[in-house]
């Protein structure tokens, strides 16, 4: 039996927090609690909520975690890096390749750095990834130094195109992409090159 996904859009921004529930076992996962804690709330009453995880540790995506931590006392897992760089608590430490039970089935992390030092991916196995601002649509996740948009190239040509072209993506923002939809698009923008002092907000059109 495998994992029901709920994707509730939250806050002014707005930003995307997911649920995701066993079928087996009737526990939930809340994934990014940014905003808005009582439509959250809403979402998993008919749930024992087993876990909260954090992508990264930026406010638009733990703007809620309070509210839903003493809501619920389930253990909040986060990377050391963005637990310690944007101050969270922190109770599971969650690095690349950690296991998140929920249920019968097997979440892993993935680290995908660039937009944050901590920033993770979450493979929920079936060829659907939970991926916060790491990538989107058209382009990946807003970077603030030129080093850190080599950080997150490095993370796209390692890790994030090394997926199946099949595997669906959902970001913290907006619509969810697929692999194979992004590939070619990505493939060009490493074939032009760019300037050495790029970062911010890219396109792969660019």
């Amino acid at each position: 039996m495998g994992i029901e996904l709920k994707k509730l859009s939250v806050g002014p921004w707005p930003m995307n927090c997911y649920i995701l529930i066993s079928r087996q076992t009737n526990q939930s996962v809340i994934v990014d609690p940014g905003a808005d804690f009582e439509k959250i709330l809403e979402e998993t009453k008919h749930t024992e909520v087993a876990k909260i995880l954090l992508t990264h540790g930026h406010p638009d995506h733990t703007g809620a975690l309070k509210q839903i931590y003493k809501a619920t006392s389930a253990p909040i897992l986060i990377h050391p890096l963005d637990a310690s760089q944007f101050n969270i608590h922190i109770d599971i430490p969650i690095t690349d390749g950690s296991v998140i039970q929920l249920g019968n089935i097997n979440i892993t992390a993935i680290h995908t750095p660039g937009h944050t030092p901590g920033q993770t991916s979450f493979d929920l196995g079936d060829n659907r990834i939970l991926v916060g601002d790491t990538l989107f649509p058209g382009g990946p996740g807003k970077t603030w130094s030129p080093e850190d948009f080599t950080i997150t190239m490095s993370t796209m040509e390692k890790v994030v195109f090394t997926w199946p072209d099949e595997t669906e993506f959902y970001p913290g923002h907006g619509n969810n992409g697929k692999i194979g939809t992004e590939r070619s698009a990505y493939e060009e923008f490493i074939k032009r090159g760019w300037r050495k002092d790029l970062y911010g907000d890219v396109a792969w059109s660019e």
